[in-house]
């Protein structure tokens, strides 16, 4: 069924077309918006508003669709597939098109790798309706280079289109210059200085020529082809160079014949392709309309409703997307559940008839796929057809008044509506005795409740109000009207009829207060009642709206404390997170010089050994030892700042968690204390070996972070039982590297004379990172690889230096 052509024009659907099409980017994708009509099938609708939501979600997310430069190419394709050659300038937009398909496709493929999972289910279902769309587009990629390669713009072809072009343009070159040359030798010839109007050279008929003047034209040997317009010049082509310029001329006709040669191979090239290029032509059409539909749901704000299939009508905050949006006063609608007639009353340009025209098409954009400008989750009915009888259409042919034509509108209405029909009648009876029109159109109305026809009206009739209040199924709505600023506020107030205000508009005006006291007089008694009860409701309503915004206020006032609150709490935490940095800071500058203090002490036991006795070299042992033992004392104390902690227990088993004084940070325990009271344990990324007297109890839940520490000092106490061999197989080359450098240490501390490092055979690498080691340390005297019966070069054996 088709919607009827009057209403779609009297609530100006064409223009919101027209909006849609000029979204649209291709020739086809304008038709197929022009050609949009709204459907009746909830299906066909619902995949329409669908198919706009995906379209506005990709624009959303990765830009608009990308089809510039795209045409329509299927008359070209249509005579390419009879066997005709193709010009240049149709080439070139197949060549154009091509490309849109490889952007398009590049399109599709970078916004289906940047969707996001949906946080609810964490599935990824992607576009159902436009992924198909896309995934059947072929980009002919061959045929668009092959046009790129041949042809360089709208009128050149470039030398490489086929190497027989290339040699023709080249002769050309030759003997293009072959003529120069000569010309130019004549035209300084002294011979002919003389009979030279100029000492140029010029072309004319497509032959290269010379300026003579007039009076030599018989003594010049050769062709004239032109002359000026004065007569006093002859351009004459000289007789030695006729043969080179029909060589020229022969060239230049084998040029054509080589270009259309090219054309005619690319043509067939596009032939070929022309069953895949007519459906990416449509492919991209369609493409082209839903997004269109996208872009323009973005550009009004715009939401997809949800459609029912039982004419309920409920539209949040919607704004006429014809009216300007910086103006136009969003507003509420809902009709077709308690009531399915609505009585909408109130003064002259107060925003009857556009909450009228709103109802109107928006059933009209719904119903043909397009989104709405009204709030998320707005409500849409689907309607058989949409009737409206709005504005004054009275035809001077017909010599019809303003009331019958009216009427002829409502009497068309009545004959064809369908029980599932949206109607919409403007000034209702008005044009005609008031009484008698009062009547009619409380007679109309009763027809179409009776068959439970959704219906808005607009009228002044206050015996309608009365009729509103009296039957079940019909309800009153005014657009409210300021009294004090003579302006209509453009808000539909559902629920309350609205009320004429004459008296208080004419007193504002300046009428005399007696004039309006004599009307209120003649006023029925009934009528004033009426008013009466209209004004009672007014008040209620304001009194109602009042408490609404208090309560909205105390709502935004509670909301402000609370982000109050949150930025104090979020500042307190960064004051707290800068109180800390600056103690993490000054740990790590105690322990900067920590770690000095330990290198230099270690340095000077090692001259110790050098120079002094055992007697003495032991006294500095200990007292490196005891320096040691205060740095880790003073370590500890800066990073015990207020943690929960409890004696550490004898024996700690795996999953204990506890905390590591040394490196500020909390840890699981991974194994239990070996013989040298060592534990392993995993802090964060690491697993590390802390001895007993640096742990204790963490209870905390979360532990701080901290930069790893590592000291010299820390280590001094160490077994003076060190083995004179170390095995470094199986680790990389950083852990082997660390692994003999602390084993190195602890044999000088020990005061082994030779070591064995045992790296392997394997690449070599590791050996090599070892004896680069080797020569970076100060206490190294020699080393060299295993001979045979060591391991050979699997090893390498270090030499110590040893006290004198």
């Amino acid at each position: 069924m088709h919607m009827n052509e009057k209403a779609l024009r009297v609530l100006e659907y064409n223009k919101i077309v027209e909006k849609l099409a000029a979204k649209a980017v291709s020739t086809m994708g304008k038709d197929a918006a022009s050609a949009l009509k709204p459907e009746t099938d909830l299906a066909l609708i619902e995949r329409g508003q669908k198919e706009t939501s995906e379209a506005a979600a990709m624009v959303l997310r990765k830009g608009t669709l990308p089809l510039g430069g795209i045409s329509d190419i299927r008359p070209s394709l249509k005579r390419a597939s009879m066997g005709g050659a193709l010009s240049i300038e149709e080439l070139l937009r197949i060549c154009d098109f091509a490309h849109v398909c490889t952007k398009v496709i590049q399109y599709h493929k970078n916004t289906r790798l940047s969707s996001v999972p949906d946080p609810r289910t964490g599935s990824d279902e992607g576009f159902p309706l436009l992924d198909p769309l896309f995934g059947g587009i072929y980009a002919p990629t061959q045929l668009e280079k092959e046009i790129s390669r041949c042809i360089i713009n709208e009128q050149e072809l470039a030398d490489d289109a086929s190497p027989k072009l290339h040699d023709i343009r080249r002769a050309i070159k030759s003997a293009n210059e072959g003529v120069r040359d000569l010309l130019n030798s004549i035209i300084h010839s002294s011979s002919y200085r003389n009979m030279l109007q100029d000492s140029v050279v010029t072309i004319r008929n497509d032959r290269y020529c010379v300026p003579v003047k007039q009076e030599y034209r018989s003594a010049f040997p050769g062709m004239q082809h032109d002359q000026s317009s004065t007569g006093a010049t002859v351009f004459m082509e000289p007789m030695s160079v006729v043969r080179l310029n029909n060589r020229l001329k022969e060239l230049h006709a084998d040029e054509r014949e080589e270009i259309n040669a090219i054309l005619r191979k690319l043509s067939e090239m596009t032939a070929n392709e022309s069953e895949s290029l007519l459906l990416d032509a449509s492919l991209l059409a369609q493409l082209d309309f839903a997004f269109a539909k996208g872009e323009l749901s973005i550009s009004m704000k715009a939401s997809e409703p949800i459609f029912n299939s039982c004419g309920r009508i409920n539209i949040k905050k919607g704004r006429h997307p014809l009216l300007a949006p910086e103006t136009v006063v969003p507003t509420d609608v809902w009709l077709g559940g308690e009531f399915s007639i609505l009585l909408i009353t109130g003064p002259n340009t107060g925003g009857k008839t556009v909450a009228l025209k709103t109802i109107g098409l928006f059933s009209l954009m719904g119903q043909a796929g397009l989104h709405i400008p009204a709030f998320d989750r707005s409500e849409l009915a689907v309607f058989d057809n949409v009737f409206a009888d709005i504005g004054d259409e009275q035809s001077i042919e017909q010599s019809l008044s303003t009331f019958s034509s009216h009427m002829s509108n409502i009497v068309s209405i009545l004959d064809n509506l369908t029980d599932n029909s949206l109607v919409l009648l403007d000034e209702l009876g008005a044009g005609t005795d008031p009484t008698e029109g009062a009547a009619l159109a409380a007679a109309i109305l009763n027809r179409l409740h009776s068959r439970s026809i959704r219906t808005a009206v607009t009228t002044h009739y206050s015996e309608l109000k009365v009729y509103a209040l009296s039957t079940e199924g019909v309800e009153n709505a005014s657009c409210e009207f300021d009294v004090e600023t003579l302006r209509p506020t453009y808000r539909l107030l559902i629920g309350i009829p609205g009320k004429s205000n004459a008296f208080a508009i004419s007193s504002r005006l300046g009428l005399p207060e007696s004039i309006i006291e004599q009307a209120r007089t003649i006023l029925k008694s009934e009528d004033a009642r009426f008013e009466d009860v209209i004004t009672d409701l007014e008040i209620s309503r304001k009194s109602v709206i009042l408490e609404q915004e208090r309560a909205e206020d105390f709502r935004r006032q509670a909301e402000a404390l609370k982000k109050d609150l949150a930025a104090k709490k979020q500042k307190l935490d960064s004051e707290r997170e800068k109180i800390i940095l600056s103690a993490k800071e000054e740990a790590r500058k105690v322990i900067h010089e920590a770690k000095e203090e330990s290198d230099r002490m270690l340095k000077q036991y090692q001259k110790t050994l050098r120079e002094a006795s055992f007697k003495e070299s032991e006294a500095a042992r200990q007292a490196l030892r005891d320096k040691a033992s205060s740095i880790d004392e003073e370590l500890a104390s800066i990073s015990n700042d207020k943690k929960a902690l409890k004696p550490l227990p004898k024996h700690l088993k795996n999953g204990d968690r506890v905390f590591i004084h040394t490196l500020n940070q909390s840890g699981s325990v991974i194994s239990a204390a070996d013989q040298n009271g060592e534990v392993l344990i995993q802090a964060g990324i690491m697993k590390v070996r802390i001895h007993l007297s640096n742990l204790s109890l963490d209870e905390a839940k979360e532990a701080k972070k901290a930069e790893p520490l590592a000291s010299r000092a820390a280590k001094i106490g160490k077994s003076k039982s060190v083995s004179p061999e170390i095995d470094l197989r199986g680790l990389t080359i950083d852990e082997g590297v660390a692994k003999a450098d602390k084993y190195l240490d602890d044999a000088f501390l020990a005061g082994l004379a030779q070591v064995t490092i045992i790296h392997g055979k394997g690449t070599g690498a590791l050996r090599s990172a070892i004896q680069e080691m080797l020569k970076n340390r100060g206490n190294i005297k020699s080393f060299r690889l295993g001979q045979y019966g060591e391991g050979e070069n699997g090893v390498t054996i270090a030499q110590l230096e040893q006290p004198s």
